[in-house]
């Protein structure tokens, strides 16, 4: 089979993907171990996509949701490539939506009975004082969009009106949108990958996150620990809170309509409480670091070969049948999980 991997420069793409050229390269290598006849693409625009299309591959794997346009709409990929007939792994559009917007992801999951952290939307001047705030402090302030860690730091965590009004602020001046502010939860922190190998079998791999603590005691998540690799990633020992986990996890996979693979971020109240945070649908995949790889490791001794190779698995699936590219997943019943 002739895959080709799609990505754009990316060095100041703000949203997910699996990352810089050395992590496509990787996935490159996996999947000519796995006997097929592969390429790397990078695409700045139009004419490079159109290329790809001239060359037939039989599946792409978009590494990016979109090649970023500056005088024109962005191109997503997977309306792309299925305008053009061409299979895809990953999402459709309308799912990778909840990737790029946290509060569309909550939203829809709230109303599908899944727990979500309080929140609202905000820009400066919006709320003249704390009273007028939709959820009392603490407060956790961050991009509505951005991933890495990008926006977060210590000064994401306020406590008092100042503070909030100064994060909401500088937030809205970088990325030019409204900001995304949540209630603080005070508890533990977990990554899930989960990939659908098959219409009936998930492979759910859940870990805990370590963030280290900071010069002022806070244990966040933010850019400069994941730009430091400072975190750690550990199994989880209590079987009642990986049951706790996975379940979200699976949960929001499924309720999101996400279709061959996606990484769901939970964290805990300090009664124990899951809560979700957020979906990444284009994990990261630089090899010995980004967390999706790294947790199938953790959980369940997989080699980041053989984790390409199941990322992959839907994809060929489809190429290799009369399904068309652009068809939506069937509503899975009876899903056998691997945990």
């Amino acid at each position: 089979m002739y895959i080709e991997i799609i990505t754009t420069p990316n060095d100041t793409l703000k949203e997910s993907g699996f990352g810089s050229l050395n992590a496509c390269n990787s996935v490159l290598a996996a999947i000519e171990k796995m006997g097929h006849r592969a390429r790397l693409s990078v695409c700045s625009g139009a004419e490079d996509l159109a290329a790809v299309v001239r060359r037939s591959p039989d599946l792409v794997v978009p590494a990016v949701k979109y090649v970023p346009m500056k005088q024109a709409e962005d191109i997503w990929l997977s309306d792309y490539f299925s305008q053009h007939g061409i299979h895809f792994t990953g999402s459709s559009r309308d799912v990778l939506k909840f990737d790029s917007n946290k509060v569309l992801a909550k939203t829809h999951l709230t109303n599908k009975g899944i727990n979500t952290a309080r929140h609202f939307m905000a820009v400066p001047g919006q709320y003249e004082s704390e009273y007028d705030l939709p959820v009392g402090f603490p407060l956790f302030i961050k991009p509505l969009d951005a991933a890495n860690g990008n926006g977060i730091d210590d000064l994401s965590f306020v406590t008092n009106f100042a503070d909030y009004h100064s994060k909401v602020a500088s937030l809205y001046a970088t990325y030019k949108q409204p900001v995304l502010v949540e209630e603080y939860l005070d508890g533990r922190e977990f990554t899930v990958a989960v990939i659908r190998t098959s219409p009936v079998r998930l492979d759910v791999s859940a870990v805990e996150v370590i963030p280290p603590t900071s010069s002022h005691g806070l244990r966040i998540l933010g850019a400069q620990a994941k730009k430091d690799d400072s975190e750690q990633l550990i199994e989880i020992i209590d079987d009642e809170v990986k049951h706790l986990v996975t379940t979200m996890a699976i949960e929001a996979f499924n309720a999101l309509g996400v279709r061959d693979y996606g990484r769901i971020d939970i964290k805990t109240d300090n009664h124990g409480s899951c809560f979700f945070m957020e979906a990444n649908l284009v994990p990261g995949m630089t090899f010995g670091s980004s967390y999706f790889p790294e947790a199938c490791a953790l959980a369940h001794e997989l080699g980041y070969d053989k984790v390409v190779k199941r990322l992959l698995a839907g994809g060929i699936s489809r190429a290799s049948s009369s399904v068309p590219p652009n068809s939506k997943p069937d509503k899975y019943t009876g899903l056998a999980a691997v945990v």
